[in-house]
């Protein structure tokens, strides 16, 4: 697609307004919104003009203009709006150089499916993310100096078991008991015409939807799964995807959220990550090794397990993150790979014997990163292994849950908390580093953000729980 087309669908489809979309650094989508006339072919080489300073971790405010440049690639009309207004995804550029910013997050996936061109062991990576999230009826909560706390209630929810219904609302008697809501039928899944709408809407902005379902836990988790893409599509796709999701939602009254742990005692929401190699066409990852694979995947395999504690500083990036990877619980903590099983890190799906199918699914990311730099640094990572011949060890086909606590010791594990992710990072980055894809800056700003703005506020506050724990003592 060209500017041409992008200006010949805006006027076919009446629009009045143009939204040009940039992600932040945490992983937030912002617009600007023109008039349509302000569109033109220079736009697209052009840019337009904006204030960087205000965004989360961005700009310093004497280095504040920036330019956000439209890809013509990728455009579609906003499903959610009152006027016609056409959505672009723009890149963030140096107004001087013309050069990617250094901390714009879609530049970093530009230069990742660039750099992989570069080495030459492939033109294309593959990349299918499974991003879970919960629906809620109501969310309230609050952090003051003398108080805190938070409340969630969905119809689903075990525990409005106990309601007492009216003659609006009645009490059914339908509710999902903990980690027992994985692809029931109606009544007990009460979202199915709001995913099929969630569904409808996403074919409408060129998002393929391949299955949706209710997930493991009570109140309303979710998954929609769409086709996968190359790296950088299939992240503009997941700014979309979790954009639609959201405002479908909010118009049916309802919310939702893609933080990874807002319930205690039941499942968080992962988003497990699908990746695959290919050149001129052709799968690199099949052959005729362990379940399938090829030498080259089981190296790409053994860079991920090998630069998983640094990886998830980006993949999974909140202090709620782990909050879901617990050891003992439903998420991947333990740095193994095995075929078809769950409970390692790294899980090689074996549902279709085709070449085409065989693919790698990392585990560990949850739905809160930013999809443009947790993709490129799964990439780095896989490239790494294979450029280092980095070999994963043997696989663990065993449900590693129920491992011996001797045999356990013997498998490495993720970091426990965003701030050991943080220190990972800080001492294992150089692989990030390779074609210029990631920035020492860009590292040094990721990690000073996550400690000022995310660990230390959550450090310093007391948390209800402890009220419970101590203040009797």
């Amino acid at each position: 697609m060209n500017a041409k087309n992008v200006l010949h669908y805006a006027a076919d489809q009446e629009a009045k307004f143009v939204s040009v979309r940039f992600t932040d650094l945490p992983g937030s989508w912002h617009h600007l919104t023109f008039p349509i006339a302000h569109l033109t072919e220079d736009s697209f080489e052009d840019g337009f003009g904006f204030d960087a300073s205000s965004l989360r971790g961005w700009a310093a405010i004497n280095e504040s203009d920036m330019l956000l440049v439209p890809d013509a690639s990728r455009f579609w009309m906003d499903p959610f709006t009152d006027e016609p207004t056409l959505c672009l995804i723009a890149n963030v550029m140096e107004p001087i150089t013309k050069e990617g910013y250094g901390l714009d997050p879609r530049s970093v996936a530009v230069r990742a499916e660039s750099y992989l061109k570069f080495t030459g062991i492939a033109d294309t990576v593959f990349v299918g993310p499974e991003a879970e999230f919960f629906v809620f009826d109501e969310v309230s909560f609050h952090n003051d100096q003398q108080s805190a706390g938070f409340s969630v209630d969905s119809e689903e929810g075990h525990w409005n078991t106990r309601r007492r219904g009216s003659d609006l609302n009645p009490n059914s008697g339908y509710h999902i008991r903990p980690k027992e809501g994985y692809v029931p039928v109606a009544p007990m899944d009460t979202l199915v015409d709001l995913r099929n709408t969630m569904s409808s809407i996403l074919a409408e902005v060129g998002i393929n939807v391949e299955c949706h379902h209710h997930e493991v836990a009570t109140a309303g988790q979710c998954e929609i799964d769409f086709k996968f893409s190359n790296l950088l599509h299939t992240a503009d796709n997941l700014m979309l995807f979790k954009y639609v999701v959201k405002n479908t939602a909010s118009v049916h009254g309802k919310t939702a959220t893609f933080m990874p742990k807002p319930l205690y005692g039941d499942n968080g929401s992962g988003m497990h990550v699908h990746q695959s190699l290919w050149k001129d066409g052709v799968p690199l990852f099949a052959g005729d090794q362990y379940a399938g694979l090829s030498e080259m995947a089981k190296f790409y395999i053994g860079g991920l397990l090998k630069h998983a504690p640094a990886l998830v500083a980006f993949a999974a990036p909140t202090t709620n993150s782990y909050k879901r990877l617990v050891p003992g619980f439903e998420a991947p903590v333990n740095l193994a790979y095995s075929a078809r099983n769950r409970s390692a890190a790294v899980r090689i799906p074996m549902f279709s014997p085709s070449p085409k199918a065989k693919r790698l699914e990392f585990r560990p990311p949850d739905p809160s990163c930013n999809p443009y730099i947790t993709f490129a640094a799964l990439l780095m990572a896989g490239l790494d292994g294979i450029q280092n011949r980095i070999d994963p060890g043997e696989p663990l086909d065993k449900d590693i849950y129920d491992l011996p606590p001797e045999e356990l010791a013997n498998v490495p594990s993720l970091p426990g908390s965003l701030d050991e992710a943080l220190i990972a990072l800080e001492n294992d980055h150089d692989f990030l580093l390779k074609g210029d894809v990631f920035t020492t800056s860009m590292i040094e700003r990721w990690i000073k953000y996550k400690r000022e703005k995310e660990i230390t506020p959550l450090r310093l506050r007391p948390h209800p729980l402890e009220y419970s724990m101590y203040y009797d003592i």
